[in-house]
């Protein structure tokens, strides 16, 4: 194939993802979180409604359930929740009524994996056309029907492409672009990056040679150019979904190849990756020029170093957790503009103007999402043990987990 023929069948695809977004928005309308951080991959709801005070005793709890270890996010589409979790032996995923907490249906995707930093699965769920994608956390891959979880296709990514699970487990989720479900394998022999149909789940390319991330791939589109950002375990490097032409790459060393939050878009052209372990964070510019692709680095500093929970971008500044910390910079030029400790390692969603936060022990709060100042509205203790797991908010409720229960609290006004 030429280059040129590539740049066509990439601009084709960036039309054709133009419509699934639209039909995902469409899909989403009525309250749907159907992936991890939400419809955008950035960690934002559109939604408002949510109360800037809550009760002394902190929101009304409507249920809360035990669920079971593991830090896999909660998905929710047309009033279902999807999450993965382990159970003695075993590694489930389950859907989950919204409204009552009641399990529906549950399919065993894997026994369980267990190591020093928990029990359990780590990927979110992705729902797209009736379809629940699970990637568990010692790399199988499923495709089940979300109304009865019946199986539709899987692949052991291990025995199939050589793909050795990261250290603590595989925690990248599948991004579904267009016909193709793309995942971050982690393979060998050019396989590290793997396309597969979403309905068949017959491989369509491989592409790159690297170990998996942690990370979970975005899908942007920049001068014309649809491509996919994959943070894997030792690059950061933009992809053609169409036939997975490798457009640019930036080596990116963290110890223990800990590559972990998710890069955040700043439109129309640039991109903020980072990761922990003293390394901190970087904005990018993709530039387009003719049928070149090429990077270009903006900034580069130590004042956000996101371990393992992704930044959110608002109104030009990043919010995220510096490690134990949680800050704001300014996304243009990676100054700081306030800081407060006491969540240790937590994470983060934004809704109607707040952030909310859950520390990493079960403290949760609603600050106000201004660059100014840190203006903290609320605060509610609603676990006890380590909640890794990033909030999601949908139809006036707030759906949380730790490893060992799942909650849902009423945050609306």
């Amino acid at each position: 194939m030429t280059r040129r023929a590539s740049f066509l069948r990439i601009g084709l695809a960036a039309v054709a993802a133009g419509f699934v977004v639209a039909s995902a928005l469409a899909e989403s309308k009525d309250h749907d979180w159907p992936q991890f951080r939400g419809p955008g991959r950035d960690g934002i709801s559109h939604e408002t409604g949510l109360a800037g005070n809550w009760p002394e005793a902190g929101p009304r709890e409507i249920w809360r359930v035990k669920l079971g270890g593991g830090y896999s996010g909660l998905s929710v589409q047309h009033k279902r929740i999807y999450t993965m979790y382990s159970h003695g032996s075993g590694e489930f995923v389950a859907a989950i009524d919204a409204a009552t907490g009641e399990t529906i249906w549950r399919f065993r995707t894997a026994s369980n994996r267990r190591d020093d930093q928990g029990d359990g699965p780590r990927s979110t769920p992705t729902v797209s056309g009736g379809i629940v994608y699970v990637l568990g956390a010692s790399g199988t891959l499923h495709a089940l029907r979300a109304g009865g979880g019946q199986p539709v296709w899987s692949h052991d990514l291990r025995k199939e492409y050589g793909a050795e699970p990261p250290r603590w487990g595989v925690a990248t989720s599948p991004l579904v672009e267009g016909e193709l479900l793309l995942v971050d394998v982690g393979g060998a022999d050019g396989s590290s990056i793997v396309a597969f149909d979403k309905k068949t789940g017959e491989e369509v390319w491989r592409a790159f040679d690297d170990k998996a991330g942690y990370s979970t791939p975005i899908a942007v589109t920049v001068g014309g150019v649809r491509q996919v950002l994959f943070f894997t375990a030792r690059n950061v490097l933009g992809v053609a979904p169409a036939d997975g032409t490798v457009l640019w790459r930036i080596p990116w060393k963290t110890s223990y190849d800990v590559n972990a939050a998710a890069p955040v878009f700043i439109a129309p052209d640039r991109f903020f990756v980072s990761s922990g372990y003293d390394v901190g964070g970087a904005v990018f510019k993709i530039v387009v020029d003719g049928e070149k692709v090429s990077v270009e680095k903006i900034w580069k500093n130590r004042e956000m170093k996101n371990q393992f929970s992704s930044s959110i971008l608002l109104d030009g500044h990043l919010y995220g957790f510096d490690d134990k910390t949680l800050k704001c910079i300014d996304a243009a030029t990676g100054e700081r503009r306030w800081r407060e400790r006491g969540f240790g390692h937590g994470s983060l969603t934004y809704a109607d103007g707040y952030l909310i936060v859950l520390g990493d022990r079960g403290t949760l709060a609603l600050v106000e999402a201004k660059p100014d100042a840190y203006r903290e509205r609320s605060r509610a203790q609603v676990f006890e043990s380590k909640t890794w797991t990033v909030p999601t908010f949908v139809g006036g409720r707030l759906y949380l987990r730790d490893q060992n229960e799942l909650v849902s609290l009423d945050v609306a006004r």
